[in-house]
């Protein structure tokens, strides 16, 4: 029995030579788009060299650390222009006529081209919840050295000096208001001292939230320290004169689309144990639960453009058609959920309709065919 199985699902001389010609398509494909991207950020970096003792090594040491997160993002880019053009190869050498008329179906070529793609997503989807946001998160401390000299983000928690304050934040998150992303800092501690570096003041806040430039606590403990002894007065709210920048504290926070599922997950936690829209956190969440899923259906669909050159020329003009398609289906999906975000549709729906509209096209498309 196992022995049939097998005979059944082990790969054929077909499969080889199909994946082979995808892989080397899709990894040089790879390479070039995440090099390229690269390189743009590299040359932006170079051009803020020498604010606040940036150097080009942090420049470097930046690229270098976002490449993993790079290389996740442009994946399906890569995957789905790589596939377009190892099918196309195949279909130029008339290889894919002959695999035709040896009996293999449109949909049996595609799955083909489709399993190397969902191995190498196994592999890059570890790669998106492992080094890319863990590089990310030590690429941000070096981008607050330019931006922010007095602010430092440590395993503690987020440290500024803010004239005679210290003021220490566990955590910094961003969220919408009114369509804006604005950041809340959680769990706040100001240090208050005086000329002679002694300690005068205490106040620590659950909440810390902005409203343009200015800054409101919430659930405040302020504690006034003295020779005489300490004094604790309780506030729900408190206004909160501080020099922070919320646009320089924004560049300290790593973007929801950054980071992993774990941290989105309790980000998304937090913000509604505090009564918080989590609807970033949550839209993020869910792109990042089906990014391999839209990955593979958005090949399945586009690979029928490379079967084009079997009835007619033009491979160049049906690839070429194939990307600007699948491209412009890209940024209709970022539509579709930013549409149901504002609208107030659950993410989970938002985020379901693209892959299942993806594969509707499959199943007419390859049942015609």
């Amino acid at each position: 029995m196992s022995v049939a199985v097998w005979q059944r699902v082990r790969p054929k001389r077909a499969d080889v030579l199909i994946t082979g010609t995808v892989l080397g398509s899709l990894l040089l494909t790879w390479l070039v788009i995440t090099g390229l991207d690269a390189f743009i950020q590299f040359a932006t970096q170079i051009g803020n060299i020498g604010h606040n003792g940036y150097t080009l090594g942090n420049a470097a040491a930046y690229i270098l650390l976002t490449l993993p997160r790079r290389a996740y993002q442009w994946f399906v880019f890569a995957a789905l222009i790589g596939s377009l053009v190892g099918i196309g190869a195949l279909a130029s050498s008339n290889e894919l006529t002959a695999l035709r008329a040896a009996g293999m179906s449109k949909l049996r070529i595609s799955l083909s081209a489709l399993g190397l793609v969902l191995v190498l997503m196994a592999g890059v989807f570890v790669l998106g919840e492992t080094a890319a946001p863990a590089g990310d998160q030590r690429a941000q401390q070096i981008l607050l050295q330019r931006t922010a000299g007095s602010l430092t983000k440590q395993a503690s928690g987020l440290w500024v000096r803010d004239g005679d304050d210290i003021i220490n934040a566990k955590a910094a998150l961003a969220h919408l208001v009114h369509g804006r992303p604005e950041v809340e800092l959680a769990d706040v501690r100001v240090f208050g001292f005086n000329d002679a570096g002694e300690l005068t003041s205490f106040r620590h806040a659950k909440l810390a939230t902005q409203q343009g430039k200015a800054w409101t606590l919430h659930d405040v403990r302020d504690t006034s320290v003295s020779v005489e002894g300490a004094v604790s007065t309780d506030y729900k709210q408190q206004a909160w004169k501080t020099s922070l920048d919320p646009d320089v504290l924004e560049a300290s926070v790593v973007h929801p689309e950054y980071q992993s599922l774990r941290e989105l997950s309790r980000n998304i936690d937090y913000m509604r144990r505090n009564r918080q829209n989590p609807s970033i956190y949550a839209n993020a969440y869910w792109t990042r639960a089906f990014y391999p899923i839209d990955t593979l259906l958005l090949v399945l669909c586009a690979l029928p453009f490379g079967f084009g050159t079997l009835r007619s020329g033009g491979l160049g003009k049906r690839l070429f058609l194939g990307v600007i398609i699948a491209i412009a289906w890209y940024f209709v999906q970022r539509a579709i959920i930013s549409t149901g975000t504002v609208f107030g549709a659950p993410p989970l729906i938002v985020n379901l309709i693209p892959p299942l509209v993806l594969l509707a096209i499959a199943v007419w498309y390859y049942r015609r065919a």
